[in-house]
This record gives structure tokens, sequence and C-alpha cells, in this order.
């Protein structure tokens, strides 16, 4: 059994899946689209569950939304759960018609009811089920009450337990439905013929390039002409909706009864001062501190120095004493302990940190705050050509500049979505937290949320500054108007949290296992051969050679060792490597001896200077390949990896430069 789950964003579906998986049995992209595709196991019974996108329509505006039509058109499925908010039951009900005119067995997930009773209304969810024709289960997705009723529909529903409700279009449209209806059933189309000629009667682009015919687009001109001459509507999608919308209301007004006054709404209260003009964006980034605060100077810090010492303590002298137990030759023992475990264990160390930033964004995500901030910058992002949609994927970025790139899809105006895609990877991802955390760890103790706080910010004033200047002169956008739904304000359970914060955490440490593991291996052999052959000293290594002409070029800059240099490189392959390669040059068992040591190589200023460089520098390969797929040009892809360049290198300099002029250095 295939079932698959759909529904209005900010519904609960998220919180759904995870009530009604165990865990996810495959998580990957739709295909031709970069697009997270995630199914689940589901509990009780045999089947799997497939998590669609959240959609209000099936006309997709955006790249994303069309994966659900591409869904409904090309794959084959047994029922679907169609999860709807109670509380904003007319908006979701848009939905649920053209899924019910699908004709696969529904079964409506009634979420939010709680809400709903908040707001002064109940839904009788009997004649609710009664009109649409079809279960309706009331369910809470945050704590998972009513989704063992849910599941146990599931083993029985089947056709006859929904049946398809009629809305009646007018004259004009359902006599061209019944003329595409034929049309289909000449071509032998295998889809339900009246939901198809609905969503070609639409103009849906999906259903326009699954059925193609020149008998069609006759029909269409036809019955739009008819439209315009017989009632007040200028568009055929314009009278589908309204038609929708009466059918609605009548199902509306018969399915609601309002039982007292509204509770206080303490969404509306908080949203005043939030995202109020002035106090908003100061309220972000007071957030933001916090959370920097928490993650290095509170609690990151102490359990990354615990992993350390264990890393550098019992766990490399147990490995160390298996190796010689085998008689493991000494390049072997060089290699495991000098290569693999000092890089991948000193990038390990810091994993605690990083969760801890997964679990505050999460919480923020959760929470429904991060809509505010989107909205609290629209103001801002309107100024430089952009607007507040396009901070949705920078804030993603922050976590990961991939998935980043890949939320901009969501944009609809093409200029300022490659805009987006090229300036996401300015972004400090979870990556550069590991190169911030030795760095400050090293120079600035007292200071060191404030630091990297500083790091952040940078990041996202540089991108606006470039959307500034890139949308007067290379990528002129036209005006685009900013629209996004503020979902009520919730407490995060605490299982979603952890799941959430574990998908996006998982990530880094897969990394340790493959890019950091071959990145470590590889710098180590370069550490380890040279002109005169293996074994060489680390200063006549090839490795040595080309940290030496890269350190020429970063002179200026306040770094002209070559261990510096040679540390960037590797950046490129995964920007945490450049800690392991960091390790493995210094020959240090832990961080901490690795901070002593570059505090004899570094200033302060050089030091932040060198963050900086790296904030800004080429994205790592992973971050490439997502421009490259979600610009569809090289060009554009080459040209977002020479600008992150030059702006590295002409603020790394201002700043070190800068201040040896105002401190007199």
């Amino acid at each position: 059994m295939q079932t698959a789950l759909v529904g209005n964003p900010n519904t609960g579906k998220t919180s759904l899946f995870n009530h009604l998986t165990g865990s996810y049995e495959y998580v990957g992209n739709w295909s031709g689209v970069t697009v997270e595709k995630k199914v689940g196991k589901l509990k009780g019974v045999h089947g799997d569950l497939i998590d669609l996108p959240g959609i209000y329509s099936l006309f997709p505006l955006s790249k994303d939304e069309s994966v659900v039509t591409q869904f409904f058109l090309n794959e084959t499925f047994t029922n679907i759960i169609n999860i709807v908010d109670a509380s904003q039951l007319e908006r979701n009900l848009q939905l649920t018609i053209q899924i019910l005119e699908f004709g696969k067995p529904v079964i409506i997930g009634l979420n939010m009811v709680d809400v709903a009773k908040r707001r002064g209304f109940e839904i009788d969810e009997q004649v609710l089920a009664k009109k649409l024709g079809t279960p309706v289960v009331p369910i809470t997705a945050r704590n998972g009450k009513g989704c063992n009723d849910l599941t146990g529909l599931l083993k029985t529903v089947d056709n006859s337990s929904s049946k398809i409700p009629y809305v009646y279009y007018g004259k004009a449209v359902e006599k061209g439905i019944m003329k595409i209806i034929r049309l289909l059933e000449e071509e032998n189309i295998d889809l339900p013929s009246r939901w198809l000629a609905l969503q070609l009667l639409e103009g849906n682009p999906d259903a326009h390039a699954y059925f193609k015919n020149e008998k069609l687009t006759n029909i269409i001109s036809e019955i739009e002409q008819e439209v315009k001459e017989t009632t007040s509507y200028s568009t055929i999608t314009r009278l589908i909706f309204d038609s929708r919308k009466q059918w609605i209301d009548q199902v509306i007004e018969e399915s609601i009864r309002k039982n007292h006054q509204p509770k206080q709404n303490w969404t509306e209260k908080i949203d005043k001062i939030v995202t109020n003009r002035w106090l908003g964006i100061p309220i972000f980034l007071a957030f933001m501190f916090l959370m920097f605060e928490i993650t290095f100077d509170w609690l990151g810090t102490p359990l990354s120095d615990g992993l350390d010492a264990f890393f550098s303590g019992p766990l490399s002298d147990w490995i160390q004493t298996g190796l010689q137990a085998v008689h493991a030759s000494s390049f072997i023992q060089d290699l495991v302990l000098d290569g693999i475990v000092a890089g991948v264990g000193g990038v390990l160390v810091f994993v605690p940190q990083i969760f801890i930033l997964f679990l505050f964004i999460s919480f923020l995500e959760d929470s429904g705050y991060m809509a505010r901030a989107a909205l609290v910058m629209d103001r801002m992002m309107e100024r430089v050509g952009l607007n507040g949609k396009a901070f949705i994927p920078m804030i993603i970025g922050f976590g990961c500049n991939v998935p980043g790139v890949m939320a901009a899809r969501t944009i609809e105006q093409p200029k300022e979505r490659l805009l987006t895609i090229l300036l996401t990877p300015l972004m400090s991802c979870s990556a550069r937290l590991s190169i911030y955390a030795l760095f400050v760890g090293a120079f600035f103790e007292k200071y060191q949320a404030l630091i990297v706080f500083s790091l952040y910010v940078l990041g996202v004033v540089v991108a606006l500054v470039l959307a500034l200047i890139f949308s007067k002169t290379l990528l002129k956008n036209e005006s685009s108007v900013f629209v996004i739904e503020l979902p009520p304000y919730r407490i995060p359970q605490a299982r979603t949290l952890w799941r959430s914060t574990w998908d996006k955490g998982k990530g880094f440490v897969k990394k340790a296992g493959t890019f950091i593991f071959g990145g470590s291996v590889v710098i180590w052999l370069l550490s380890y051969i040279g002109p005169g052959g293996m074994g060489v000293d680390m200063d006549d290594s090839f490795l040595a050679m080309i940290g030496k002409a890269i350190a020429t070029l970063t002179a200026p800059l306040g770094f002209d060792m070559w261990q510096a240099g040679a540390a960037l490189i590797p950046g490129f392959l995964a920007k945490e490597v450049v800690v392991s390669t960091m390790n493995i040059i210094y020959h240090t068992p832990n961080d901490a001896s690795l901070q002593g040591i570059l505090t004899d190589s570094f200033t302060p200023l050089a030091a932040y200077s060198y963050l900086v460089f790296v904030l800004l520098y080429i994205p790592c390969v992973a971050t490439v390949a997502a421009i490259r797929n979600e610009a569809g040009s090289w060009k554009w892809t080459l040209f977002g990896i020479v600008y992150s360049l030059v702006i590295a290198y002409v603020l790394s300099f201002i700043i070190y430069q800068g201040g040896r002029l105002i401190f007199g250095l």
C-alpha cells in the first residue's frame, strides 16, 4: 500500500508524518528536481507513507509545488491522507476538493481542532464527513492524539468509503469538461477524466505538458469565450475558483457551530512586538546572539572539550595499543593516528556545538518564529532588490548552504531566484562552525559568541550589499509581491525537535566518514611525501610546497605561513576539512594543543581576517553542484565561485590592513 500525505504548508504535516511512521525508509530527491522526497514505513499497517511538499492548490506556482501535480499525473498510489487545518478550513478545502475530484480513497485528518475551539467555533466532523463524502478524523498532530484512528482507517478505506463531491461549475465549463473528457477517451488517457479536464481548463501547466492535443487549445478558447459572453467572469480559472468557494462556504455553514467568544489570541499579541517595524530586527538579532552564546560559551564548548579529551586520550591510546598488538608498520600507525584520528577526530569534537545550533534553528522553525523573521526582513530585502521570501533560503543556509540554495526554487521571479541562489553561499553554514570554534577558543576566549555572531551578521550584510549591486546591474528585477503565511506560535514537541535536529545534523556526522576521512588521508599523504621521497620533513613535503605558493598571495591578509594556505585548499571539498588539515599539519593530539600552536602563528587581527576569508571564499563542492543544478548554467556557477573569492580577499585585506593602521600594528 502506497499512501500519499498531502496538505497546505503549516498544517502539521511533518508532525503527522513523524507520528504515523517509525522512521524514514527512503530520503532522496524527486525525479528531475532537487526537492527532498521522504518515504516512511507506516506503523500498525503494512505500507509506505509518501510525504508530499506542502501546497495550497494543485496549480503549481513554483518548481517544488510542481512535484505534487507530477505525482498525481504519473505515480501509482493506493490512497490519500489529506491533513486539514480546522482553524483555516475555507482555505484548506480548496485543495481538498481537487484531491477528492481525483477519485482515490481519501481520509481527512482534521488537525488543530483545539486552535479552532480557542477561536470560538467547533466543527462537527460527522457533518463535514457527510458533506465531503469521505471519512474525517479529528487529530492533534503535535502530540499524536487521534493518529492511531487515522492509521486504523487505512486498513479499511477503499473507493466505496469515499464518493467524489459534485461541484457544478456552470453551463459553459461543464460543456467544456464533457468535450475534453471525450478527447481524453479517444487518447485512452488512464487518469480520472473529469479531474484532468478541470486541471486543463484551469490552465495547469503540468497538466498541459502531460496531455498535448491540437483540439484541446480550440476547446479551451471556445469555452473561455463563452464564459466571457454568458457570465460576469473574464477567465475560466476565476469561475472555477469561485464555484469551489461557493461550495466550500455551504459546507462550512453546515459543519461549523460557533459556541463562545474567541479566547485571547496570544499569537497576535506577540506579533505586535516581534514583527514591530522598529523592534523586529533587534529582537531577531538578540535571538541569534543568545543562540551563539549558548552554543559556544555556556553549553557547547564544555561538551566539545570533554569529547576532545576522549579522542586525544583514551581513544587514541586504545587504537595505538591495537595497532601495536597486530604489529602494524610505522607507516600505518602514522596514517591512522596522525592522519585519520587527528583529522576526523579534530572535526568530530565540534559535533556538540553543531547539534546545539541545529536544535535552536529547529526550535525557531517549529515555534513559528522563522516565518516572522522573513516578514521582519522583507522591508530591508525589498530595498536591495529582493523580498522576504529570499531571506528564508538564507536562514536555511545557516544550517547548510546546499538546502539553502535548493530552497530558492520557491521564489517565482526568475531573476530574484537566481540572485538568491548566488548569494545564499555567503551565509555561514554549520561546516564553518568548527573553524570558528577552533579560532575563537584560541584568540577570543572571553568573546566567543560575539565574534561568531559578528561573522554571521557580516555574511548577511555582504549578501544584502551585493544584492543591491547585482539587482541594479547584472540582474535587474521586476517588482514582486511577498506573501507569507504566519502560523500560530506553538511550543515544539521534544520528539519533533530531536528528529528535526538529527535530520539536519546527521549530514555533518556522515561527512566525517566520507569527505573528511578521505580528505584527511590525502592531506596526510601530501604531508608525508615530498620531492625527496616518503617520510620527509613536513616543511619539505608536497603539501608545504602548495601552501607556500598560496601563502605568497595571502600574506597581505595577515596569514603568510604555508600551513594556513595549505589548510584552505581542502576547504573546497568540505569546510570541516580545514580543521582536520590543521590537526595533521601541526601533529597535535587535541584541539587545545592546536589552539596553543595557532596563537604562535597568528595575531588576533590575522585570526579574524582568516575567519572572514573562510566565511566568504569559494563554496564547498556540494554547494557548487547545487548552484549548477538550480541555476542551470555553468556561467553563473563560475561567476558565483569567482565573485565570492574576490569579495573574501578584498574584505580580509581591508580588515587586516585597516586594523594595522588603526591599532598601529
